[in-house]
C-alpha cells in the first residue's frame, strides 16, 4: 500500500516525536512540595499536540493523492522561484524578527498585538473589513494571553518603554 501524500508521512513523524516527548515527560522529577506536578504543563501541551497530530493524520489520509501539488501552479526555478514558493514563511520570519527587535520598545502586549495583526494582514489580505477583524482577533487573543501569563502564571513580561514614556 502506498501512502497517499507526503502529509501522511509528516503526520506520522509528528506523532512519533510527540510520543517520544510524552514518554520523556515521565522522567520529570516531582518534588515533595506543591500541588501541581512539574510535568503537568508539558503533558498538557503534548496532549494538545497529540490531538492536532491525529487530526492532521486523519485529514492527510482522507486527501486525494492528486491534491499534493495543486496549489503550486507557477513553477519558476532559481532564486526567484524559491522566494515565490516560500514568500509566506519568509514574511512570517521577517515580521517575527521585527517583533523581537522592537520588544524593548513596544513591550509584550503592544508588540504581540502588532505581531498578530501584521501576520494576519499580510497572510489574509488588506480589505477594510478584514483589517477590523484582524485588529479584533489580535487584541483579544494577545490580551488574553498577556492576562494569563501576567496574572495567572505571574510571569514578568517585557514592558513597553514607548507607553511608559507617555
Amino acid at each position: 500500500m502506498s501512502l497517499p501524500n507526503r502529509d501522511t508521512i509528516i503526520a506520522i513523524v509528528l506523532l512519533f516525536f510527540t510520543g517520544v516527548l510524552i514518554w520523556a515527560s515521565f522522567d520529570i522529577r516531582s518534588p515533595d512540595y506543591g500541588t501541581l506536578a512539574p510535568s503537568a504543563w508539558p503533558r498538557s501541551v503534548l496532549a494538545i499536540l497529540l490531538v492536532f497530530g491525529l487530526i492532521y493524520l486523519f485529514q492527510s489520509l482522507r486527501a486525494m493523492p492528486s491534491e499534493q501539488n495543486t496549489a503550486q501552479s507557477d513553477e519558476r526555478g532559481g532564486l526567484v522561484g524559491w522566494f515565490i514558493k516560500y514568500r509566506n514563511p519568509l514574511w512570517c520570519y521577517f515580521i517575527y524578527f521585527l517583533f523581537l527587535a522592537t520588544l524593548p520598545i513596544f513591550g509584550a502586549l503592544v508588540g504581540g498585538i502588532l505581531l498578530v495583526f501584521c501576520l494576519l494582514s499580510i497572510l489574509g489580505g488588506f480589505a477594510p473589513k478584514k483589517l477590523l477583524l484582524h485588529g479584533a482577533i489580535a487584541t483579544i487573543s494577545m490580551g488574553a494571553m498577556w492576562s494569563i501569563f501576567t496574572f495567572g502564571l505571574r510571569v514578568i513580561l517585557p514592558r513597553s518603554s514607548f507607553i511608559d514614556g507617555i
